[in-house]
C-alpha cells in the first residue's frame, strides 16, 4: 500500500466512526456519542495537519475546525455537567442537563456539519485528482519533516520555564496526536510517549479548573464551588509541572549526540 493509500485508508475509517457518532447522536443513544465525535474529528485533524498545505486538506481541515468549534460549548457544558453531579450540586446539574436538548439538535441541523460531512465524503475521489496531476510527490517525507519540526517546537518550549503552559498544553497534545496518526514517521523517542500522555492528562484536569473558575465568576450558581476549584487547580498544576520536567529530560536527551551523553 502507497502512503497516500494508507492516509485515504485512515480517513475512510475515521469517516466511518465520524457517522456513526453522529447517528447516536441524533438518535440520542448514549451520553458518550459527542465525544466519541470530536475524538474522531480531532483523529482526523491530526492526520491532515502536516499536509494541509494542499487544497484538499486544507479545505477538509477548516471544515473540520468548523464542527470542532460548533461543539466545544456543548462538551464543555457535558463535562461541567458531569463535575457537578460529582461533587453533589445535583440542582446546578439540571439546571444545564436541561439545555444539552436544544444544544444537540442545533448541531445535528447545522449547515456546519452538514458541510463537513459533505466534504469528507468527497475527499478521497480530490485526493486521487492531485495525486494523478502530481501534486503528492513526496508527500511522506514531507510529513516526516512536519513532524520533526513540531518535536523541535516542542523541546524549545520546554526549555522556557516562563512558556504560558495554556499554549504548552496545546503543543503537547498536537505532538501526541501527530505521533499517534504517523507512528512510523514519528520521530518522537519511545520513553517520551508515556511522558507526553502524563502531562497532558496533568496539564488537561488543571485547564478544565482553570475554565470552571472563569464560569463561576459569570454564572452565580457556581460560586460556591470556585475555592475548591482553585485548590484543586493548583495542585494540578503543581504535577503538571513535575511531569513536564521529566518530559523536557528526556526530550534534551534524546536530542543529545552519543558523545555528548
Amino acid at each position: 500500500m502507497s502512503f497516500v493509500d494508507a492516509v485515504i485508508a485512515q480517513v475512510l475509517e475515521l469517516e466511518v466512526r465520524l457517522q456513526h457518532a453522529c447517528a447516536r447522536l441524533a438518535s440520542r443513544t448514549d451520553g458518550e456519542a459527542l465525544h466519541d465525535l470530536r475524538i474522531n474529528l480531532r483523529k482526523l485533524r491530526s492526520l491532515l495537519r502536516p499536509i494541509r498545505r494542499l487544497d484538499a486538506p486544507r479545505e477538509l481541515d477548516a471544515a473540520a475546525a468548523d464542527v470542532g468549534r460548533l461543539t466545544t460549548p456543548v462538551r464543555d457544558l457535558e463535562v461541567m455537567i458531569i463535575e457537578l453531579r460529582r461533587q453533589g450540586f445535583t440542582d446546578q446539574a439540571e439546571r444545564r442537563a436541561r439545555l444539552l436538548e436544544s444544544r444537540y439538535s442545533a448541531i445535528e441541523g447545522s449547515a456546519t456539519l452538514a458541510r463537513f460531512l459533505s466534504i469528507l465524503d468527497a475527499w478521497p475521489g480530490h485526493m486521487r485528482e492531485a495525486e494523478r496531476a502530481g501534486e503528492l510527490s513526496r508527500l511522506r517525507q514531507r510529513v516526516k519533516a512536519r513532524l520533526q519540526r513540531q518535536l523541535e517546537g516542542l523541546r524549545e518550549a520546554l526549555a522556557q520555564p516562563e512558556f504560558d503552559r495554556h499554549a504548552l498544553r496545546l503543543l503537547v497534545k498536537r505532538m501526541r496526536y501527530a505521533h499517534e496518526a504517523y507512528p512510523r514517521l514519528s520521530p518522537l523517542p519511545a520513553p517520551a510517549v508515556a511522558s507526553l500522555k502524563a502531562v497532558q492528562s496533568a496539564l488537561g484536569d488543571w485547564h478544565d479548573h482553570f475554565q470552571w473558575c472563569l464560569r463561576a465568576e459569570q454564572e452565580a450558581d457556581l460560586l460556591v464551588l470556585k475555592d475548591r476549584w482553585e485548590v484543586a487547580g493548583a495542585a494540578e498544576l503543581a504535577a503538571a509541572e513535575v511531569e513536564l520536567s521529566i518530559l523536557a529530560e528526556t526530550l534534551a536527551l534524546d536530542g543529545q549526540s552519543p558523545q555528548d551523553r
